[in-house]
C-alpha cells in the first residue's frame, strides 16, 4: 500500500518568515518554487517523495482550527525550545501517548498561527 498521506500544504501569510521558521526548527533546507499566484517551499524528500510544503496563495490562510498534521522529530523537548525561540508557541506540552509502544506528542502554533503536531519516540 502507498503511504496514506500523499502530500500536505501548510499555509502562511509571510512566506519567507514561515520558510525560515521550519528550516530552523527542523534543521533542513527547503527548495522554493514561485509561480504567478502561489509560492511553495518543499520539505526534503523522504524515500524519493516530497511529503509536503509551506504554501502561500492569496486565499489560502493559516488557521488554528484546520486539519492537524503531525511531523516527526528526534526529541520533542529541544524542538519545542527551538520553536519558541523562533516565534512559535506551545499549545499542548509534551505528552506521553497511552498506547503501549508509542512515544510522545505535542502541539505547537507555528509563526503563522497554524497548529501543528510533533511526534517523537523520546
Amino acid at each position: 500500500m502507498k503511504r496514506l498521506v500523499a502530500f500536505f500544504e501548510i499555509p502562511c501569510n509571510d512566506f519567507n518568515r514561515a520558510v525560515k521558521f521550519y528550516e530552523t526548527v527542523f534543521g533542513i533546507n527547503m527548495s522554493k518554487f514561485d509561480c504567478e499566484h502561489e509560492k511553495m517551499a518543499f520539505f526534503p524528500e523522504e524515500e524519493g517523495i516530497c511529503p509536503g510544503a509551506i504554501s502561500w496563495a492569496e486565499d489560502f490562510k493559516p488557521s488554528q482550527n484546520g486539519v492537524l498534521i503531525s511531523l516527526n522529530c528526534e526529541d520533542i523537548s529541544p524542538t519545542l525550545s527551538t520553536i519558541e525561540a523562533n516565534g512559535g508557541k506551545v499549545v499542548i506540552t509534551k505528552t506521553k501517548i497511552e498506547a503501549e509502544g508509542r512515544g510522545y506528542f505535542c502541539i505547537f502554533a507555528d509563526c503563522e498561527g497554524n497548529h501543528i503536531g510533533l511526534y517523537s519516540d523520546k
